[in-house]
């Protein structure tokens, strides 16, 4: 692939993470969670593509958020496509069976409009940011947008998601106490097409 930033970018996000760590330190303020990013073959979109499933440690077929990603290169950046998925339970678990990952088709995908990531390369950090403030969410009966902030390493992911009100713009959900710390458990890097 020509696209180096690319490939390492996708290498770096392809795993298994948790933030045990920092739930054990602190857990009134962090319970422990699982994020799975799961390369998917070349053929899915013709390119790189991701599907992700965050959940509570404790209860793995339940997860509270799934999507699909697809890498885009853009030169100096990395855009990241996000999609969601028709009936997203049915496919609970596929960050950890291949079995379950392999019945995810296009065609049970719907793109989320202005909820896309831009990742760019800061010596061995991507920082990666929501674009705009056109990513809309409902939540608790208010409109929010998404401000959503990323760093990721080869070993470390650091994710800072919050909702804010479309017009007082004071936060409605998310952490209040900062970002979460994910390690990474296992690497999927070696499954990331080339």
């Amino acid at each position: 692939m020509k696209n180096d930033l690319m490939l390492t970018l996708a290498r770096y996000l392809a795993g298994d993470f948790s933030n045990q760590k920092q739930s054990y330190e602190d857990p009134k303020t962090y319970a422990h969670i699982r994020v799975f990013f799961r390369p998917l073959p070349w053929e899915f979109f013709g390119g790189i593509g991701f599907y992700s499933e965050q959940t509570y440690d404790y209860d793995l077929w339940s997860p509270y958020r799934q999507g699909v990603h697809r890498l885009v290169d853009r030169g100096d950046s990395i855009y990241v496509e996000n999609y969601s998925l028709e009936d997203p339970l049915r496919y609970a678990g596929a960050g950890r069976d291949l079995a379950i990952l392999k019945t995810i088709t296009p065609d049970c995908l719907q793109r989320r409009y202005n909820c896309s990531m831009i990742f760019r390369k800061e010596n061995e950090i991507f920082r990666g940011n929501v674009e705009g403030n056109g990513c809309f969410i409902e939540r608790n009966g208010r409109q929010t947008y998404l401000v959503s902030e990323v760093e990721l390493t080869e070993k470390i992911f650091v994710s800072w998601d919050r909702g804010m009100d479309v017009n007082t713009h004071e936060q409605v959900w998310g952490s209040t106490a900062g970002a979460l710390r994910f390690e990474k458990r296992e690497s999927f890097a070696d499954e990331v097409p080339l």
